[in-house]
């Protein structure tokens, strides 16, 4: 720190901290606009309680638990310059691994004998902040569904599928969901270290051009949702 004035520093510490709360809201405004969509194509025949954890930390991950419970790490926002609309790609392919339940199908039926005890855990964790007495738990939590694991790749092709769709009846370019996929591929190609959220959604040239021949019927919903 040798160099630096006390009151440049703080300025710009402050710059910083009025950042990550911009991302913040940019991501709870993201999720808030897919929320209702959500529940429109639920077809679990159980109502989701959907809740959003913006955990401020350097960590480029997200997901969704059973039931709807996600955590967004700010670190993925920034170390890629999301757009809103980019955020919102990640958020809705997250809810449609949980609209899915593919967590259920990849970890099998006995992961909800501890449901009750492992939410009551994560709002803990939600309620309490991300602090380092915390670390152990959520790393706890997300192995018990699995969410520390890649899915298989019929299942992410099926999220690619139903994230677009969700955006794009929110009102977000789906094309925006292509552009996540190959800036991650970007950074990952690039001999940079790539993101946990890296190891968890194994990306491909072959799913990105699976997303593409979506576009035009998901581009179609964009177009009415706009109008409306």
């Amino acid at each position: 720190m040798a160099g630096m004035d006390t009151k440049t520093l703080n300025a710009q510490a402050g710059s910083h901290y009025q950042q990550m709360l911009s991302k913040a809201k940019t991501v709870q405004r993201a999720f808030n606009r897919l929320r209702p969509h959500a529940d429109s194509l639920n077809n679990t025949g159980v109502r989701f309680d959907w809740q959003m954890t913006v955990v401020r930390d350097k960590t480029e991950n997200a997901w969704a638990m059973p039931g709807g419970k996600m955590a967004f790490y700010t670190g993925l926002a920034e170390n890629y310059n999301l757009t809103e609309s980019e955020i919102a790609a990640i958020v809705g392919h997250e809810m449609a691994h949980a609209l899915l339940e593919h967590s259920k199908k990849q970890m099998g039926a006995n992961v909800l004998s501890s449901l009750a005890v492992q939410l009551g855990a994560a709002a803990v964790q939600a309620n309490t902040g991300y602090n380092a007495d915390m670390v152990n738990l959520g790393a706890s939590v997300l192995h018990e569904y699995g969410l520390d694991k890649p899915y298989s790749r019929h299942h992410e092709y099926e999220a690619d599928a139903l994230g677009m769709r969700l955006m794009a009846m929110a009102g977000y370019n789906p094309a925006d969901a292509i552009n996540v996929w190959k800036k991650m591929n970007a950074k990952k190609g690039g001999g940079s270290k790539a993101g946990s959220i890296l190891s968890t959604h194994p990306n491909n040239d072959s799913r990105i051009q699976a997303m593409e021949k979506l576009l035009p019927e998901n581009r179609a919903i964009y177009e009415r949702a706009i109008k409306r």
